[in-house]
């Protein structure tokens, strides 16, 4: 299992080098956002500049895949796509819902090919 999510060291770093500082970005924003009305102009694009960037990071990762997701078959990185892309349409344009997909047939997918 350990060959499956990689060096203990790694992930720890995974954790304090990306996890932590985006939560404190994340923390502050809401506080800082807390009084911002949603439908406001800046919302909406704040919103669509964030789908967009989603959008690159997705592209690129499926295209040029970095490191161990390289060992993943092209058709597998490609269905788990699909699949988040539908439950986001499904879910009424829930990101949150079409990436947490993504990785369940991506993860499910390259326990069952091996």
């Amino acid at each position: 299992m350990s060959e499956f999510f990689g060096s203990p060291h790694a992930l720890l770093v995974l954790v304090l080098a990306g996890f932590l500082p985006n939560e404190i970005w994340r923390m502050a924003g809401l506080w800082f956002g807390a009084g911002i009305d949603e439908g406001s102009e800046v919302l909406v694009w704040v919103r669509a500049v964030a789908t967009a960037i989603l959008a690159g990071v997705i592209a690129q990762i499926l295209v040029q895949p970095p490191g161990a997701l390289a060992d993943v078959p092209d058709w597998l990185r490609y269905g788990a796509v699909a699949a988040g892309f539908a439950v986001f349409m499904l879910t009424q344009r829930s990101i949150f819902a079409g990436v947490v997909c993504g990785e369940i047939v991506l993860l499910a997918g390259k326990w069952w090919v091996g």
